[in-house]
């Protein structure tokens, strides 16, 4: 069974692991005003479907392999687990639990208009304006 988690990470962390992933969506955290335009907005969103190194990847060469990202990661329990233990991914908490996120996670989200004490959920919702597959959905 798979089951959906947030995550804050790197690229190339997420890179590492994406191949046990059954879907992921990422969006780059640290934008360098150069190459945000409209043209490279796959520079700045990602997505991958159970592809190690996936194709958002590869033609985004301009992003550095250290930039931060948030992660939707939907991948079984084994690969959540993982993850879990995995010190470069920081998991947010259930977005209905209402807890709010670390505030070592809200300051990287900051700049993007994430307040301190602000839940999972809350920083989907603002996050989706820029990206609207990090959504959180429940069906």
């Amino acid at each position: 069974m798979t089951g959906k988690r947030y995550y804050i990470t790197t690229i190339s962390d997420w890179a590492r692991h994406a191949g046990s992933f059954a879907n992921s969506h990422w969006f780059a955290l640290e934008q360098d005003e150069s190459i945000a335009s409209k043209t490279d907005r796959e520079a700045i969103i990602g997505a991958a479907i159970n592809e190690p190194g996936a194709p958002a990847l590869r033609e985004t060469g301009h992003l550095a392999s250290a930039t931060r990202i948030i992660a939707l990661i939907e991948a079984d329990e084994g690969t959540h687990g993982r993850l879990d233990d995995d010190s470069s991914f920081e998991a947010l908490p259930h977005p209905l639990s209402q807890k709010p996120i670390s505030s070592a996670a809200q300051s990287t989200l900051a700049s993007h208009g994430v307040a301190p004490g602000a839940s999972t959920f809350d920083t989907t919702e603002i996050l989706a304006r820029r990206h609207p597959l990090l959504r959180h959905r429940v069906f």
